[in-house]
């Protein structure tokens, strides 16, 4: 059995539902119907483009394939790229405000109606293969039954809300509906925590042109996240961070939680053989380390590959190069309990690593690294690992007699 920490099934489950709501929200700010339909475009053909093998080739994450794949716990990604990107992209046609505007806490709204699809559309699809999760103990009992466990969690803390208190009340309400994690950072600077370049197919030097940071880490915003996320049993998720907002980020976990029992992860990066931001330095992996947390590798070529002389074109290519990352990481930590897989497929991710390009491939990975590692390291990487995180840091408070409640 496999746990994917990050998978993006969402991108395309009733891809006009979310987005239906998005595009009536910013209509109330005065958009027109042909926007609205120009909006829903961008994102369709960009999936084609940047997610599909190819333009008819359709979704690389589904029921069937995560099944066929033998992924028994899936962290299914709730993302809002337009709404992140907005101001960047559209501000020749709307009156939006600049770029690097805090968030509105109509964000939030179009964050449950996105979590609402995903649960009409499994429930009416695939009753008898999946169930949604809200906590370890139900993915017991989903595994149990033979299903897929499919678990929500939120990339982009901009989704949290528009002031302190309004985050919030948001991460109750995203605990109370079973919300594993929370990415702080993404894609562009909102005013939360600050980002590294984290495009496949744009250099650094352009991202940073395109999206413009301030010399900060955590805002008021991400601090008040984390504290929120800290009191609701909800685990922080540090991929994406810049330097300064991983500092930030460890600097107040010590000061909530200075034994150290609230474990983060980081659901998609790698070891860090080259330059790219993206992937995780020996400081940053001790960190994770030290809070008994997790770091899930991904299947983008471009970050894999990066530092490394390797152009992988078959599946035993790039279990060798995923296995490279293994064991730098290994030799940081002294040990296997920190990795785990998260795919990010469907992510924007092109090219993936040849042979892992779709969820029903990933059984592959299961023999492989038993083969290499031996049964129980290989089931630690798989799944272990990843469960004992989840455990340990989700629905925490809940468990221990929280009173959360929806709201």
């Amino acid at each position: 059995m496999l746990v994917d920490l990050h998978t993006h099934y969402p991108m395309h489950v009733g891809p006009q539902d979310p987005r239906r709501v998005a595009l009536k929200v910013w209509s109330q700010r005065g958009r027109a119907g042909a926007i609205d339909r120009f909006d829903a475009t961008v994102l369709r053909n960009a999936s084609r483009l940047w997610n599909w093998e190819s333009a008819s080739a359709g979704p690389r994450v589904r029921i069937e394939s995560l099944r066929a794949g033998g992924v028994g716990v899936a962290l299914s990604v709730l993302c809002t790229p337009l709404l992140e990107m907005a101001n960047r992209f559209t501000k020749w046609y709307s009156r939006k405000p600049p770029y690097g505007a805090p968030p509105g806490d109509a964000f939030t709204i179009v964050l449950m109606r996105q979590m609402e699809a995903v649960e009409r559309r499994v429930a009416r699809w695939h009753p008898d293969a999946v169930a949604i999760a809200r906590s370890p103990a139900e993915v017991d009992e989903i595994q149990a039954a033979g299903k897929l466990a499919l678990v929500h969690c939120v990339e982009g803390g901009f989704s949290l809300g528009a002031t302190p208190e309004s985050i919030e009340r948001t991460v109750r309400m995203l605990a109370a509906r079973g919300v594993a994690y929370v990415t702080l950072a993404h894609l562009a600077w909102r005013q939360v925590a600050t980002n590294v370049p984290c495009v496949p197919f744009a250099s650094d030097e352009l991202y940073d042109k395109i999206f413009p940071q301030p010399d900060v880490g955590l805002s008021e915003l991400g601090r008040a996240a984390v504290r929120a996320m800290v009191a609701e049993g909800v685990l922080i998720d540090i991929t994406h961070m810049s330097q300064a907002a991983l500092d930030d980020t460890f600097a107040l976990l010590d000061e909530l939680d200075p034994e150290g029992t609230v474990p983060v992860l980081a659901s998609h990066c790698g070891y860090r053989f080259g330059g790219q931001a993206y992937n995780l330095d020996d400081t940053t992996i001790r960190h994770i380390a030290e809070r008994d947390g997790v770091i899930g590798l991904m299947l983008s070529t471009y970050f894999m590959a990066d530092g490394l002389d390797a152009k992988p074109a078959s599946f035993d290519e790039s279990f060798d190069l995923l296995c490279r990352h293994v064991d730098a990481i290994h030799g940081v930590t002294g040990s296997y309990a920190n990795l785990a897989v998260g795919t990010d497929l469907d992510g924007f991710i092109k090219p993936t690593l040849p042979g892992l390009g779709d969820s029903a491939q990933l059984r592959q990975l299961g023999p492989a690294l038993q083969a290499r590692y031996g049964r129980t390291t290989a089931e630690k990487i798989q799944s272990g690992n990843a469960m004992r995180v989840l455990r340990a840091g989700w629905c925490r408070t809940r468990e221990a007699g929280s009173t959360t409640a929806a709201i």
